[in-house]
């Protein structure tokens, strides 16, 4: 169990539904915790949430989320349900009083997200981009910002899985479903974090699934300006695979596992001067064990707690969807977009 941070008191968390992302992942990386204290999960039926109470030694059921909502005893949600109602539902908790870490991506739409803005000045609302917390891309960051590639050129992202069941929601278009509302808004956030700047300009090509109407492979270009450039393709109908490239003037990094990082491993980087081919001269970066569910949820719980600043709230995740809004405008105009 991870040393305690804050204090003897931990927040007392709330977990909106028996989504797979919270019951396989986040629960139990923040369950790892002392600092976390996950008191209750709800679902939509209270058979539901009393099973998956048990199995994860949560010990409060709800049979709504609404009833959970109404528990004074919760301080901060967790939000993993279907995209169309992650901001429904933060609004919801947050008229409670709760602090919100709500799924990616936080809205379907940059206005949808401004509705926002009003709650956020009451709670904390921020946007659940776990990799930003683990080690490998804070190392990754460092060295980019240290300069150690040199001046950044490109960042190349690739990232799939197969996935062709009509029942699942990200094969279901008017729920948010598709590739970049899931796993495109990854090579964006890497983008923005590891620059610390915002996208300049986007063009996007999209492919859609002709039965669920959902984008099943997204490719763009996005441009940070100062020759900066971002492109990436992801896919819910292809091989899985995920890997990252960033390319400066004087060396390359590259992230194996660069999203699905297994939880309480130990990760890798190359750097890679590039003076011989087939990686040759890349030098292998070791990181510590690290689950980054436990790291993003002990950060949201500092902030709840007063003990930093939330560093990516509600206005980087309104930068974050103009920049997604702009890769959807571009496939349907045919032309550069700015976010």
């Amino acid at each position: 169990m991870a040393k305690s941070t804050l204090t003897k008191d931990p927040v007392r968390w709330g977990i909106i539904s028996t989504a797979n992302i919270g019951t396989q992942k986040v629960i139990p990386g923040m369950m790892k915790s002392r600092d976390i204290d996950i008191r209750a999960i709800a679902s939509r039926t209270l058979p539901t949430a009393r099973r998956w109470a048990k199995k994860l030694g949560i010990p409060v059921a709800y049979g709504s989320y609404e009833d959970m909502l109404n528990d004074p005893e919760i301080e901060a949600v967790y939000n993993p349900l279907p995209n169309h109602l992650h901001v429904p539902l933060t609004l919801e908790a947050a008229a409670k009083g709760k602090h919100v870490l709500c799924e990616k991506p936080i809205a379907m739409s940059a206005d949808e997200a401004k509705t926002m803005r009003a709650a956020a000045r009451k709670v904390h609302i921020a946007e659940a981009f776990m990799m930003r917390c683990h080690p490998q891309w804070l190392k990754a960051r460092a060295l980019v910002q240290d300069g150690r590639l040199g001046t950044i050129r490109a960042i190349q992202a690739l990232f799939s899985y197969h996935l062709v069941d009509p029942k699942n929601v990200r094969n279901i278009a008017n729920i948010g479903g598709g590739a970049l509302y899931d796993i495109g808004c990854y090579p964006i956030v890497t983008a923005r974090f590891l620059l610390d700047a915002e996208p300049v300009r986007c063009f996007g090509l999209i492919d859609r699934d002709p039965k669920f109407r959902t984008d099943r492979t997204t490719s763009a270009v996005i441009d940070f300006g100062k020759g900066r450039h971002l492109t990436f393709t992801v896919s819910t109908q292809a091989t899985p695979y995920q890997r990252v490239q960033i390319l400066g003037d004087k060396a390359r990094l590259e992230v194996e596992i660069p999203y699905n990082a297994p939880q309480g491993g130990a990760m890798k980087l190359y750097l890679d001067s590039g003076k011989q081919l087939a990686d040759a001269s890349a030098k292998t970066i070791k990181l510590p064990k690290a689950d980054q569910y436990q790291l993003q949820g002990e950060w949201f719980s500092k902030a709840v707690r007063g003990k930093q600043d939330l560093t990516f709230g509600l206005s980087d995740a309104i930068r974050q969807a103009r920049a997604m809004d702009a890769v959807f405008r571009s496939a349907k105009s045919g032309s550069w977009e700015k976010p």
